[in-house]
């Protein structure tokens, strides 16, 4: 399902003292299966953005096109919970949502109100529990005995249970250790990658972006203030620091690699581990450039 904003702006409590223009004239084009990290500082406009994606809200001007989903000020969504069958959110701190009495009862939560067929979510479950990488004797457990990481782990569960064509991720690691927000990451990115699904990060992390993103757009004061391929954005350093915005600290390092040994080495997704390799062997060769 592609994703088209366009010319969209969203005002909330127009024609009153404590009107604020939380977008404006926000255009871009999201294809179907790809991967892209929006980034900005708090009230950058991210969290009206994504919420206009399953109906939560709607444009004040502009249109907004998920596949064949329409949304206009004029016209009455028709079939929105349709939409939010196919846009799963998972919002920051999503364990904060669960309140079942067992962990099967709470990732059946959703489905049952979307009229999914008791049998269909049984089916799914056990594959689900696999992704999110949870093991099945957890299913009977209070999910207030299970650690923080087990309970975001639940509760994303009971988000894919839906099988989302649009999975949106709004800052979906806050609050965990770096491992926890290395597993989560990845476990995301492998479930873009095996169910092929739109996947949209909303973060603060350059890394994150860099990392996993195939595409990048900055949101500055309810505008798009850049987008692009990762790499591509992450060239302009005084753009966007400009912003607020830094580049990735691996970027950082190899910019100043060039800089102060005339050593270039072109970032390729490679890990700490391998750039440590590559920057070793250019010094041992002497390489003034890769």
């Amino acid at each position: 399902m592609d994703i088209i904003f366009n010319k969209v702006s969203h005002i909330y409590q127009p024609n009153t003292p404590f009107e604020f223009k939380a977008l404006e004239n926000v255009s871009f084009h999201i294809q179907s299966g790809s991967y892209v990290a929006i980034i900005g500082h708090t009230g950058s406009g991210k969290s009206t953005l994504i919420q206009h994606l399953n109906g939560l809200v709607k444009p004040t001007s502009g249109e907004v096109k998920i596949g064949d989903y329409v949304i206009t000020p004029e016209k009455k969504l028709k079939d929105v919970m349709t939409l939010r069958e196919k846009v799963g959110i998972v919002f920051q701190y999503p364990e904060h949502q669960l309140f079942e009495e067992t962990v099967e009862k709470d990732i059946s939560f959703g489905p049952q109100n979307f009229n999914i067929a008791q049998e269909v979510v049984q089916k799914r479950i056990p594959e689900l529990l696999k992704a999110v990488q949870l093991p099945e004797n957890i299913l009977q457990r209070s999910p207030f005995d299970l650690s923080g990481g087990q309970m975001r782990r639940v509760a994303i569960a009971g988000v894919l249970v839906m099988d989302p064509k649009i999975l949106v991720l709004d800052e979906p690691t806050a609050g965990l250790d770096p491992r926890g927000q290395k597993e989560i990451m990845d476990m995301f990115y492998r479930v873009h990658q095996e169910e092929e699904r739109t996947t949209i990060l909303v973060t603060h992390s350059m890394e994150d972006a860099l990392k996993y993103a195939d595409h990048v757009i900055i949101m500055d004061h309810g505008k798009v203030y850049m987008e692009g391929p990762p790499l591509e954005i992450f060239k302009d350093q005084e753009a966007l620091n400009n912003v607020g915005l830094d580049i990735p600290e691996v970027i950082q390092f190899l910019n100043k690699l060039e800089s102060k040994f005339h050593i270039s080495i072109p970032f390729r997704g490679q890990s700490v581990e391998q750039l440590g390799k590559e920057v070793a062997e250019a010094f041992k060769r002497g390489d003034k450039s890769e």
